[in-house]
């Protein structure tokens, strides 16, 4: 079980294994995300002096409890969105194809899958998004919701399919 937004959530911790491009892409998404979390956050002040480091997700499996699928072959590609949904808004069907994760930055937002599962998330919250699932967002609240997503893809290769 891992903790996420509160609750426990499904899902064993794994080591991730698998071809030396996995792991790199892996390196350079957690890089990325710690890079901006040390920039957007306020886990670094001058006045404390010291570097503040907390964990907001770690696990093999998605938010549905789903095992994450293995990295895809080929060149790694690191991309990182900064999405906002307006109050009210919702984003189209779609699905990944690649492992991402992401921070929601400031608002709420709804993660619907096809599948009928739901996930509500609040500013501060983290989530590791379903692979190969339909599903889409939306903004119940009463501000933007904005989220920044980290994807763990592959050069010329799609990190998001519209139905």
């Amino acid at each position: 079980m891992f903790r996420h937004a509160g609750r426990d959530v499904p899902g064993a911790f794994r080591h991730v294994t698998g071809n030396s491009i996995g792991r790199r892409c892996l390196m350079m998404l957690l890089l990325s995300a710690i890079s901006v979390l040390l920039l957007a956050g306020p886990g670094f002040t001058a006045e404390e002096g010291s570097i503040q480091v907390k964990v907001l997700a770690k696990t093999g499996s998605s938010w549905d409890g789903s095992a994450l699928p293995q990295y895809p072959a080929g060149t790694p590609e690191v991309t990182v969105l900064r999405i906002t949904v307006p109050p009210g808004g919702r984003l189209p069907l779609h699905e990944h194809p690649v492992i991402n994760s992401g921070v929601l930055l400031r608002g709420e937002l709804t993660v619907i899958t096809t599948e009928g599962k739901t996930l509500h998330l609040h500013a501060g919250d983290a989530i590791v998004e379903v692979v190969n699932k339909w599903h889409y967002g939306k903004n119940e609240g009463s501000e933007p919701a904005e989220i920044i997503v980290f994807y763990a893809g592959v050069k010329d290769k799609p990190i998001t399919l519209k139905r």
